[in-house]
Parts: C-alpha cells; sequence; structure tokens
C-alpha cells in the first residue's frame, strides 16, 4: 500500500493474518527498510518488493525499531536476499542481533510450543554488517529526507524510534501502542499500549511517549500496524489506557497474593478484556473471532508483561 510521501507498507502477514505487522519502505536515494517482522514473513516481504519494482540487491538500509522477534526475527534471513544491506539497531539490541539465543530462550518462555511456527529460523547478522544509533543520531538517506533516532524505552530498552524528515512522521515500533486498522475500518480507532514481557516499564513509556509528542509529528507509523495522521488521539488513548491497565494489574496483584506469576497473569488478561470488551461494545463494535484473537493475543502477552514488572518492582 502507498502511504504517499515516499512511503510504502507491505503486510508481513504475521501469524498468517492480515493487517497485523508491517514492512515500511523507504523509497529515496539509500533504499531503505523499517521492520523485517519474523522469519515466516521474510517470502510476503520479497513478493511485495517484486510488487514495488524493488531488486532487493538495491536495498540500503534495515532498521529495526527494537529485536523483538515479531519486528526483527526476520532479518537475518532477510540479508540473504539484500547483500548490500546493513542492519541498523538500537545499541542494547546489537548483540542480540549477532548473537540471538537469549531471545529465543525468551521467546520460547513466552509462546511455548508455538514458537517454531512463529518465529523459525532465526539467523544471527554477521557482526560487520550491523549499525549502531544513539540518541539524536542521524541518517541521510536522500537529498531532503534525513533520518532521526531517538531512544524512547518503556516496552523494551532496545527501542528506538525514528523520525522521518520528509513526512514529519515518526516510525514509532511499539514504543506508543498497538494499532488496529480492522476496527478503523468499522470507523473506530483504538491504540492500546504495548506492555510485553520483559523490560516494560510504564513511566518511561510515557516519558517516551512525551518526547514523540514534543516533536509535534503529523504521522504515526506503527508497527503494528499501519498509519495515522491523528497524533493527537493516539496520546489520548495511551495516556487513557496504560494507567487502566496498571490499575488493574495492581489490583489483580494485591487480590492473588500466593498465586503463581501465571495465575495472576492470566486473571489480568481476563479483566483487561473484559475493560477492552466493554468499550468496544459502548461504541457499538462487535469483534469477529480473528479480531477478538489478536486482541486476546495482546492483552494476553500483554499482561504478562506487566506483572512481570509487578513483581521486579515487588522485590
Amino acid at each position: 500500500m502507498d502511504l504517499g510521501k515516499g512511503i510504502s507498507i507491505i503486510d508481513a502477514m504475521d501469524l498468517d493474518k492480515e493487517k497485523r505487522t508491517g514492512c515500511y519502505v523507504l523509497h529515496a536515494e539509500e533504499l531503505t527498510l523499517v521492520e523485517t517482522c519474523a522469519s515466516p514473513s521474510i517470502p510476503y516481504l520479497l513478493e511485495g518488493f517484486k510488487t514495488l519494482g524493488i531488486d532487493p540487491k538495491n536495498i540500503k538500509n534495515i532498521i529495526v525499531t527494537h529485536v523483538h522477534l515479531d519486528h526483527a526475527g526476520g532479518v537475518g534471513l532477510l540479508l540473504d536476499s539484500c547483500p548490500n544491506a546493513k542492519v541498523i539497531v538500537h545499541p542494547r539490541g546489537r548483540r542480540h542481533l549477532a548473537d540471538p539465543s537469549k531471545l529465543i530462550m525468551g521467546a520460547r518462555a513466552v509462546y511455548g510450543e508455538k514458537f517454531d511456527e512463529l518465529f523459525d529460523p532465526i539467523l544471527p547478522v554477521p557482526d560487520n554488517r550491523l549499525i549502531i544509533k544513539e540518541d539524536g543520531d542521524t541518517l541521510q538517506i536522500g537529498e531532503y529526507r534525513i533520518l532521526t533516532f531517538l531512544n524512547t524505552p518503556g516496552h523494551a530498552k532496545h527501542h528506538f524510534s525514528i523520525h522521518d524528515s520528509w513526512s514529519n512522521g515518526i516510525f514509532t515500533g511499539d514504543t506508543i501502542g498497538v494499532f488496529y486498522p480492522q476496527l478503523f475500518e468499522k470507523g473506530l480507532e483504538l491504540y492500546l499500549p504495548s506492555t510485553s514481557p520483559n523490560q516494560f516499564d510504564p513511566d518511561a513509556m510515557i516519558d517516551s511517549l512525551e518526547k514523540i509528542k514534543a516533536l509535534d509529528v503529523e504521522r504515526i507509523y506503527f508497527g503494528h500496524y499501519g498509519m495515522t495522521t491523528n497524533p493527537s488521539h493516539v496520546y489520548e488513548q495511551i495516556y487513557k489506557w496504560l494507567p487502566l491497565f496498571m490499575e488493574s494489574g495492581e489490583k489483580v496483584w494485591k487480590d492473588k497474593q500466593g498465586a503463581s506469576i501465571e495465575t495472576k497473569s492470566e486473571a489480568l488478561f481476563q479483566e483487561l478484556y473484559a475493560k477492552v470488551e466493554s468499550y468496544l461494545a459502548e461504541k457499538e463494535i462487535s469483534l469477529d473471532q480473528e479480531m477478538s484473537e489478536i486482541i486476546k493475543l495482546d492483552l494476553r502477552v500483554g499482561s504478562m508483561g506487566i506483572i512481570d514488572y509487578l513483581a521486579k518492582k515487588t522485590k
């Protein structure tokens, strides 16, 4: 899909679902990608390049906002088709792309027996093809197109967002939430915070939101999924939902004292899903099975992250 301003999005068909995770193509003198999704998505990206008339050999930069596998798990495999590309990553993420063993171990703990289906194979990125960008660093990819990298923790410590001067837009990965374009097609803009384990920090998330808000961007490009030209509504919803999520988490933590982490996470998931379902009902939006499954997945993983955060805070 052409998003204007020299940017296209390729649907990576993450989890075999449409409009779940996207790869952005910046059509500049230095052809640049933002996000790769997981390895099972790479065939969809290669097909997308064909549709766009792109020879992967001409891709110069592959940027990953953070190293969670649904955003960067396929980058090692994609490099096989992009021999002239460098991979740009947050300083805290570099070692995990060079040696993804800890990423694999962490994801197996979250996704269990579904891991291979969702993420395999995860290939290391050669060290000589990795470039780190510190907070405030820039990359000029065209005569009038400069990318600026901003450290934006909250979802993860190894997360940056990328401001694009040409579109006055920002690629936010998961820092300020997940966008559900399927609901937008029904007349509702829904943005929910992404609170997955194991580096979620609500205070850092709000600080990052404030940092992004101060840029006065006109567009936000989400890892999940697509673009909005209504940034103020994004901020409003994260300001609303994040405190609600944390309030529910603290309530469950207190009410389920002595229970296992798994029990607390499941109880929180049930409470959060009920809140979101109630909100959608107020807006007269009903979920089909696929949308229900997507939101449930996000909230289930997000509940694990909130409980993990509270466990660490308690310690």
